[in-house]
């Protein structure tokens, strides 16, 4: 094993093998601990682009929040799903699908786009240039803003889709989607997060399309591994603690370094200092 892949497995806390029966349950519990802990919070918001992560992290909230409901009989317990596309998404007949099969307690619509072009109209008359690339980090900081907006008005926490093998690369917009209060997914790379969602039954073409961060105008839903110069199988691969191509782990290495700048502190199921203390 390359040394700095053994830093990187211990920052990631991930393991070449998991239970996803045993993760799926430390991931529901987490979150149900957490609202436990805050009883001034009631909900979760999370935004659903009908890819796999923000699938699969929907449907653990979903869990955790119909877990509390039934235990606590507060119906005030609530997850709000939020529809957040740019205009018209290609793939909202997946997003809806993933809302329909989470079985989301509240669904939220906001387009973005209104707010982000204004953000560019503004900007343009202060004389800046604004690239489609920088735009792109735009929308997602929009989407923030309106997840935390609905947080906000219901007593709510934000959930992140961050896992190890986006997180390792840095592959996601810094206080965009890279904000959020509670990261379940954290310790899984991509195929361990696949097979939490074959567990849980989720329909086989929502975990199994090209992800895409679809962020670009000049290139729309640009597939992850080619923008990344790398495929998940290597980065999960490497995560794994096996041994993958030179060229692949200097790669994953280069963005690790790089983007060392995002990797800001969200709480995860590692952290306790939240917890009431005895």
């Amino acid at each position: 094993m390359r040394a700095l892949q053994a830093q990187i497995i211990a920052v990631e806390k991930t393991k070449p093998e998991i239970d996803p029966a045993v993760e799926v349950r430390r991931s529901v519990d987490f979150l149900k601990k957490y609202l436990r802990a805050q009883p001034f919070l009631k909900s979760y918001v999370l935004g659903i682009s009908g890819g796999q992560d923000s699938t699969l992290a929907g449907k653990l909230a979903e869990i955790a929040i119909s877990e509390l409901r039934a235990e606590t009989g507060d119906t005030a317990y609530q997850f709000y799903a939020m529809r957040l596309p740019y205009g018209v998404q290609a793939d909202e007949s997946d997003a809806m699908a993933a809302i329909d099969w989470m079985q989301a307690d509240q669904v939220v619509r906001v387009d973005i786009q209104p707010a982000t072009e204004a953000m560019l109209v503004e900007l343009t008359q202060q004389g800046q240039t604004i690239t489609d690339f920088n735009k792109g980090n735009i929308k997602a900081r929009q989407r923030m803003i309106a997840q935390y907006a609905v947080a906000g008005a219901h007593a709510g926490v934000v959930v992140g889709t961050d896992h190890a093998a986006e997180n390792i690369t840095g592959f996601y917009t810094k206080y965009g989607d890279g904000g959020a209060d509670v990261t379940p997914l954290y310790r899984l790379n991509k195929r361990q997060g696949r097979a939490l969602l074959h567990y849980l039954g989720a329909p086989t073409h929502l975990y199994e399309k090209v992800p895409t961060a679809d962020l670009e105008d000049d290139r729309p839903e640009l597939p992850d591994e080619v923008a990344l110069g790398v495929t998940y199988d290597q980065i999960d691969d490497y995560l794994e603690g096996k041994t993958v191509p030179d060229a692949a782990a200097e790669k994953i290495e280069q963005w690790f370094l790089k983007t060392q700048h995002k990797r800001h502190l969200p709480i995860t199921v590692f952290d306790t200092f939240w917890e009431p203390k005895a």
